[in-house]
């Protein structure tokens, strides 16, 4: 079988389809194929179908059209037969069999239909054909891992109607796929499925079936139609939680919605409640730190997103050291797997914590959540894993004694480095030489600072006064040691990290960006960074770079070192607006904006820093997830980072600072903005050179809204 033009663009990676439903993803090509390296349909971190394609006629069909729904419930594929072989007297020229296939995932099942109709003029056979297999492979060896021995293929059960398809991992786990047609094929092999379907003119006709880990009932219409009533209402209901928002219907609303639609996507309602996992294909799994970050992005709009994030994270706290895990007591969860790599340590993610951002986070995200709704009852909760945070951060997590928190692997199968820029040649000095750990990265120790004055600020509402005192004396000290020892004063920036010998590294980065969200540095510094972060050295016109073009190892291609990330550019978006400076703000949201439409209205996990021409798309990073919690997050945090919208749930105080909209944009309104316990409706409109800000109706006689034009 030969490939053309048309089977190609299926196979392009930023053509591939993504469907998730709590532990379960899929990924298939444009035709709806599990044909590639990294497709398949995973659960659990182990991929239950390795290979998933359809044939009509022996032959690939053509491709019409395919997508994702925009609730990302459903994918759908329209395709056509190609000429097919003479069976008997009957020929079938190309082009008269369309076929639908419809998709959709729910509570550890994929769901399938296919609808035949035939516009010939005859009645004809229709011979589909399903080949299919199962490797059980773990996630990571998807991802190129090697691995000294794998468990065993159990033999293949085949029945009239089903096939199951067996692994007995080397951890001792049975797992199961059971491939099951709403009909018997007229052969069914370990394999392949094959039907002839005879269909007259106008005949439409369709077969169900079904992949889950056991047996169930016969697939049928019913089944099929009740499973994606129940998956509609269910992506509804995490659509419709927070506030809406809504401008003219236009490209910018479609973004807007896609971003919801993808968090709502990633978002898994575990036992502690909603949790995003992190993205798609190869990170469906619980990070802390994504987590943290797009709970924070999303915490103006959704905070319910952030309770679910911060109960998980405090019952997955680490109680014990372990070199293997990175684990100390009271730091907090960088990544969970679930797959048989992980159980067996293969591999050290079954829960790890080599992360040295995400325990000063932890408690940042819990003096915001506090702040923004009032509920001081989860703190209370909390208490026990927020002081043990604490401890952490103001002990082993100063691993070299000088006043910053640091890190450095305790087993060489962990991370090398440990910051959001994980890749081995992230962090270096300015003659390209890398960093010897314990490493101490800048925006780590701003981190810091916002979780001592989180920290001041909860224990104060407690009644302890003379511990917030001390924290917030502490979290001076630290500014100050900051500005002394990460300022250039030569190239008036930060540096981005200390290395093990106290040297900075003086490399100009994305890292300050995030400084400025903590609010650390002072007023001048901080328009000297804005000014640098918004020139051609780092924004390309998509957004910021990670690295500015001029430094070492700058490589547009690269993961952490010359790319552009979304999250990373609402950091530092947001960073400015602390300062004042929405302008800013507006214009890289217009940029994401922009990079978003060549993206189908969505922003993967990254991509390539080359600089913007005009009339031609940002140049995608080849396997970057997509969708990824914190870019569809970032769309968000850009947009309060506009708006100079702070909330103050204790308080019923709503503060609006001198808004913007982006130039996209000239009206926009917020339905039902949670405030405390009452709620409100807002406009934001242009008016001349101004953006008004107003309310919608009566504002309850409890609540304010301050407004600074």
């Amino acid at each position: 079988m030969t490939a053309d033009l048309n089977d190609s663009a299926a196979r392009q990676p930023m053509g591939l389809c993504a469907l998730k439903y709590n532990e379960e993803f899929l990924v298939a090509d444009a035709m709806g194929d599990i044909a590639g390296d990294g497709d398949g349909l995973f659960l659990n971190d182990t991929r239950q179908l390795s290979r998933f394609t359809l044939e009509i006629g022996g032959v690939m069909p053509s491709l019409l059209s395919s997508g994702v729904s925009q609730d990302n419930v459903f994918f759908t594929a329209n395709v056509t037969n190609r000429p097919l072989p003479q069976l008997g007297d009957s020929v079938t020229p190309e082009g008269v069999i369309h076929i639908e296939r419809a998709r959709f995932l729910w509570e550890g099942r994929m769901y399938e239909r296919l609808t035949l109709t035939h516009y010939g003029q005859r009645r004809v056979p229709a011979p589909l054909n399903f080949r299919f297999g199962a490797d059980f492979a773990d996630i990571f060896e998807v991802r190129g891992h090697s691995r000294p021995a794998r468990g065993r293929q159990l033999p293949p059960s085949i029945e009239h109607d089903s096939v199951i398809l067996g692994y007995e991992g080397l951890d001792g786990v049975l797992r199961k796929s059971v491939l099951a047609f709403s009909q018997p094929p007229d052969r069914l092999a370990q394999d392949a499925a094959d039907f002839t379907l005879l269909v007259a003119q106008r005949d439409r006709l369709s077969l169900y079936l079904e992949v889950g880990t056991d047996r169930a009932p016969r697939p049928s219409r019913e089944r099929f139609r009740s499973a994606a009533a129940k998956a509609r209402q269910a992506m509804r209901c995490k659509r419709r939680r927070g506030t809406s928002v809504h401008c003219p219907r236009g490209p910018f609303q479609t973004w807007l919605d896609k971003s919801r639609a993808d968090l709502a996507l990633l978002t898994t309602d575990m036992a502690t409640g909603p949790y995003p996992f992190a993205g798609i294909p190869w990170f469906s799994t619980p990070f802390g730190r994504d987590a943290i970050v797009t709970a924070m992005q999303l915490l103006w709009l959704d905070p319910s997103l952030a309770r679910g994030v911060l109960e998980f994270l405090a019952a997955s706290q680490a109680q014990t050291t372990s070199a293997f895990d990175d684990a100390a007591p009271g730091k907090i969860l960088h990544e969970t797997r679930a797959g048989e790599m992980a159980a067996l340590g293969e591999v050290p993610f079954r829960r790890y914590y080599g992360a040295v951002d995400t325990t000063p986070l932890f408690v940042v995200l819990a003096g915001a959540y506090a702040r923004r709704t009032g509920d001081l009852g989860l703190i209370d909760r909390l208490w026990n894993a927020l002081e043990a945070a604490m401890r952490w951060i103001e002990g082993p997590g100063d691993s070299n004694g000088d006043g910053f928190v640091d890190y450095a692997r305790a087993n060489e199968t962990g991370l090398v480095n440990q910051g959001w820029k994980d890749s081995l040649d992230s962090v270096f000095h300015a003659d390209g030489s890398m960093a010897e750990p314990p490493i101490a990265l800048v925006e780590v120790q701003g981190y810091v600072y916002a979780a001592l004055q989180a920290m001041a600020w909860l224990v104060e509402r407690r009644g302890e006064q003379e511990c917030a005192k001390q924290l917030r004396e502490r979290a001076r000290k630290l500014r100050a040691a900051v500005e002394k020892r990460f300022w250039m004063p030569d190239a008036k920036f930060y540096a981005i990290a200390l290395d093990g010998s106290g040297n900075a590294c003086r490399v100009r980065a994305s890292n300050a960006g995030h400084l400025l969200y903590t609010r650390l540095p002072s007023a001048h510094r901080a328009a000297w960074v804005t000014e640098q972060l918004l020139s051609a050295a780092f924004n390309n016109g998509w957004g910021i770079r990670t690295l500015a073009q001029d430094q070492p190892r700058f490589n547009p291609m690269s993961y952490h070192n010359g790319s552009v990330w979304p999250h990373d550019t609402a950091l530092c978006a947001a960073g400015m607006a602390e300062y004042g400076q929405r302008r800013a703000a507006a214009q890289l949201l217009s940029e994401l904006f922009g990079a978003a439409m060549y993206f189908g209205t969505r922003l993967p996990e990254l991509y390539c820093g080359f600089g913007r021409r005009t009339g031609e798309p940002p140049i995608g990073y080849p396997v970057a997830c997509l969708p990824q919690a914190w870019s569809s997050g970032a769309t968000f945090m850009l947009l309060q980072a506009c708006l100079g919208i702070n909330i103050d749930g204790t308080n019923r105080l709503m503060r609006i600072d001198r808004p913007e909209l982006p130039a996209e944009v000239d009206r926009l309104e917020l339905h039902k903005v949670a405030v405390g316990d009452l709620s409100v409706d807002l406009a934001f409109e242009r008016t001349g050179a101004r953006v008004t800000a107003t309310p919608l109706g009566a504002v309850p006689h409890s609540m304010e809204i301050l407004v600074r034009a």
